[in-house]
């Protein structure tokens, strides 16, 4: 089988979930390759843990197909799948050791001691663990906590590690470090991990694919940077990172009128004079002297943030920007945006993922 037809680990196909009158889920289609790091990422209520514990098998689907390893799995226990979760809490066993909660699932299946003792030995070196075997769960920090939860799930050998924000109780310091240490065990052990926040730099920095989900639906999916660089709508937009979004109209393929003026850009496919909205990033707009800004704005408001300055500006047409710069400005004062034709990203009103593949491969088509 060639690597263009391989079979995706996970698969779902129109999956819906509801409790009574409310829909959870809302037919979801995903694939979830073999061996990278996947991210589902949205606000709380989204439906993102929701999609874990349907591949974990808590849940069930009201409709639509779940496939793992091309087996339907609808209805199959969580004890007859491939997949281990790490919750947030990390649920450990207060009552036992590092060690037994380690040897905990193999024990449940009968291995040998032999082989236990050398599974937990081999977990625990794993994740920095092996040292601390037979301390008490009460007296480990909580990153150490979760390095056994890690290494409890691990033992189990699964062909999933689902993660449902296991860093959300940790502060900011450690989550940092957990963050490395967990994408660089990921790529160490070259299973699949599907792990669930609802911070946007979390999943930018650990993810080879993620799932933006919102409103029980996922609204676009792709690498971090296509997520960052190329959002669809504008709850991925506005959701991912820090952004600029006022309304414009799309006069022609690659020429955007916004802020009363027409402004180069590379985007394409849209319909003549077509109602869109424009995206900058705050970081791809300097501000320079007014006879050098493709907009004049005056100066509103302005904070210190550490690595930059974060400025508010108003433009002529009552456009507020936000601005990232590395000096600071004096409120009050009218200055220039300076921005390149692909710093501007354009949207269409509320396109769904399947509506923007469809009009790229459209253009793509008229194109050739």
């Amino acid at each position: 089988m060639t690597e263009e037809t391989k079979q995706p680990l996970i698969e779902f196909k129109d999956v819906s979930l509801d409790y009574g009158e409310t829909k959870v889920l809302k037919k979801v289609d995903l694939e979830i390759e073999e061996g990278k790091f996947y991210t589902l990422l949205g606000p709380s209520g989204s439906g993102k843990s929701t999609i874990l514990s349907l591949i974990a098998g808590r849940l069930q689907p009201t409709d639509g197909d779940i496939l793992i390893e091309g087996q339907n799995v609808n209805g199959l226990p969580s004890d007859q799948r491939k997949v281990n979760t790490v919750f947030q809490n990390y649920a450990l066993f207060p009552n036992m050791n590092v060690y037994d909660n380690v040897a905990f699932g193999p024990s449940i299946k009968g291995f040998s001691k032999k082989k236990i003792d050398d599974l937990v030995e081999s977990m625990l070196k794993l994740v920095k663990m092996d040292d601390l075997a037979d301390r008490e769960i009460s007296e480990i920090s909580g990153g150490q906590q979760q390095r056994v939860a890690i290494a409890r799930a691990l033992a189990n050998e699964p062909k999933v590690l689902l993660l449902d924000e296991p860093l959300s109780a940790l502060d900011y310091k450690l989550r940092k470090e957990m963050q490395y240490e967990l994408r660089e065990l990921q790529q160490r052990l070259g299973i699949t991990f599907i792990f669930v926040t609802h911070d946007q730099e979390e999943a930018l920095a650990m993810s080879d694919w993620i799932f933006v989900i919102d409103d029980g639906r996922i609204q676009q999916s792709g690498s971090p940077v296509d997520i960052y660089d190329e959002p669809i709508n504008h709850f991925v937009a506005d959701f991912i990172g820090e952004a600029n979004i006022v309304p414009g109209i799309m006069k022609e393929d690659n020429l955007v009128s916004f802020a009363g003026k027409d402004f180069k850009n590379v985007d394409a496919g849209m319909r003549p004079n077509e109602r869109v909205e424009v995206v900058i990033r705050p970081e791809d707009l300097d501000i320079v002297v007014p006879s050098r800004g493709k907009l004049q704005v005056t100066i509103d408001d302005q904070s210190f943030r550490g690595d930059f300055y974060e400025i508010t500006a108003i433009d002529d047409a009552g456009n507020e920007w936000a601005v990232q710069a590395t000096n600071p400005a004096k409120i009050g004062q009218r200055r220039g945006l300076k921005f390149d034709p692909e710093d501007i990203h354009i949207m269409r009103l509320n396109e769904s993922e399947e509506d923007f593949d469809a009009r790229l491969e459209s253009y793509e088509g008229e194109d050739q």
